[in-house]
């Protein structure tokens, strides 16, 4: 324990961190980076496993999406350990794991062995994620720095997908595809050896016994909803997927009747009754569902409409997040002076103004700035939005359940995700199909990769005509999309301004804390601390 831990125990005050906090803040993004990048680096590492491992197709999906599957359906049940046994603990824990994981996949001598090297990748994810945000709300007790921090949390979050695939690209240039896991393991070996001088331990004095069936249904919940959305989204609607939704859907249902009853719940209801904690809920999902709605169409216009590679088109991707960081201040500014409910509907209405650019002025042959200015203004409403969403959730939890708390964020994070490429893929995917007409060949029907596949058996004159019919039903299909995303960020934003004005940045958090507000570790030095 800190002094200024004591001193806000014993006064009431709000301590200010010091060097030794921030210092300790960018080692909490070691971890967050790379589980971020691991949720994109086999983009463009796939083709070389591939080639070395001969997976069969199934096995090449779960190749790639069991990370995320595990990652989600575990994030709550982590939340809940490392207010239990300790977030330093815990995050440590996972840190050890995730880099024995990573040697495992980077040596993986079959397909199998890499999709179990992944599961574990997942489940050392699922302990770090909620890890760092947790620590912040522990480590950062002025709501001033508290605003910077989260802010720094939220774009180390959003950089790590988006350098996952340049530094998978850069590495797969010059070495072999395992490369491109044992990158992790030096960072991760890092974090070990400093943050136990660096980070405080925390656990939450009053836990009682661990919820295990509610850990069971969380996980039976989270997971079939989250791997039906992104097979729908990949592969398009069915029975089985519809299926899995639904089953999802039930166990979350007996998942809210368990915790209700429970005499030690996982997930704490009462948080729900916080303003500032469903609404930073609620933001951070439709900012996810924008930000990776876009993303697919994205990559696929950079690759297949201009044309560009893959580790190009990484690089330019890589653009529009260059004013991210000027959007969380100017975010953070804006909610000094203004209420923060109409400054996060700003982030929203920006948002949709990148929509509206993709809506109205892009098309097959414009210049490639137009996409950058879209899907700039795009990337910095929506991180904005996250950002001072997080600091909402940091301000409306007591740091006892900050652990649960942020893990419960990080799962709608990663539902919002799967939600937006569910529902502007399936849309995008139905106006461009219906705009290539009959005549076109079945699989360029499917997407519009498949369409460039095709055209490239094809004779010049005919590869011509069906790229540039493709191309214009694609760039029509985000047209579209666009329009839709502008009337949901829209409605966003009306929907913010009614339910969360006049809320604070504390968000309730005194309301709801009827805990003490002491972390529990090291008690010998916490009372010498009170006794000088």
């Amino acid at each position: 324990m800190t002094m200024t831990q004591v001193i806000e125990s014993r006064d009431g005050a709000a301590p200010r961190a010091g060097r030794r906090e921030w210092i300790a803040l960018g080692v909490l993004l070691l971890p967050l980076l790379l589980v971020s990048m691991d949720t994109s680096v086999l983009l463009y590492a796939v083709p070389f496993i591939t080639k070395a491992l001969h997976p069969s197709s199934t096995q090449q999906l779960w190749m790639y999406d069991v990370y995320g599957f595990v990652l989600a359906g575990l994030l709550i049940t982590m939340g809940a350990v490392g207010d239990r046994i300790g977030r330093r603990r815990l995050l440590l824990f996972g840190a050890l794991c995730f880099s024995a994981a990573s040697i495992g996949a980077a040596y993986a001598g079959s397909a199998g062995e890499l999709i179990a090297a992944r599961a574990v990748q997942g489940i050392a994810g699922a302990t770090l994620m909620p890890s760092t945000l947790a620590l912040i709300r522990n480590m950062f007790h002025d709501p001033v720095q508290r605003k910077k921090a989260t802010g720094i949390w939220t774009a180390g979050t959003m950089s790590g997908v988006m350098l996952g695939p340049v530094i998978s690209g850069l590495l797969l240039e010059h070495f072999w595809w395992g490369s491109v896991f044992l990158i992790n393991v030096p960072f991760m070996v890092l974090l070990l050896a400093l943050a136990p001088f660096l980070l405080p331990e925390y656990r939450s004095p009053q836990t009682g016994r661990f919820d295990l069936p509610g850990s069971v249904l969380s996980f039976a919940a989270v997971l079939p909803i989250v791997f039906g959305i992104s097979e729908i989204a990949e592969n398009g609607v069915d029975p089985v997927r519809i299926g899995a939704v639904a089953i999802g859907l039930v166990m979350a249902v007996l998942f809210l009747v368990r915790e209700r009853a429970a005499a030690h719940p996982m997930v704490d209801l009462s948080l729900f009754r916080s303003r500032g904690y469903t609404g930073s809920l609620a933001t951070s999902l439709i900012a996810m569902f924008a930000t990776l709605g876009n993303a697919i169409f994205l990559t696929q216009y950079l690759q297949s409409v201009l044309g560009m590679s893959p580790f190009g088109a990484a690089l330019w991707s890589l653009l529009p997040s260059v004013g991210v960081g000027a959007a969380i201040g100017i975010g953070g500014a804006l909610a000094k002076s203004f209420d923060r409910a109409y400054v996060i509907a700003g982030g929203f209405l920006v948002i949709l103004g990148g929509y509206a650019v993709q809506a109205g002025l892009l098309r097959a042959d414009s210049h490639l700035w137009v996409l950058m200015i879209g899907a700039g203004l795009l990337a910095c409403g929506a991180v904005a939005v996250m950002a001072l969403g997080n600091e909402w959730l940091l301000g409306a939890i007591p740091p006892e359940r900050a652990g649960a708390a942020a893990a419960m964020n990080e799962t709608m994070t990663e539902l919002g995700g799967a939600l937006g490429m569910a529902v502007m893929g399936s849309i995008g995917t139905a106006v461009y199909r219906h705009g290539l007409g009959d005549s076109v060949p079945g699989p360029a029907r499917s997407t519009l990769g498949g369409a460039v596949t095709t055209a490239a058996r094809e004779p010049a004159s005919a590869a011509a005509r069906l790229l540039a019919t493709a191309r214009e039903a694609f760039t029509h299909s985000l047209n579209v999309v666009s329009i839709g995303g502008a009337a949901i960020m829209a409605s966003a934003a009306l929907l913010t301004i009614l339910f969360l004005r006049g809320l604070s940045a504390e968000g309730g958090a005194e309301a709801l804390s009827a805990l003490p507000n002491t972390p529990v570790e090291e008690p010998e030095r916490a009372t010498e601390a009170i006794a000088r």
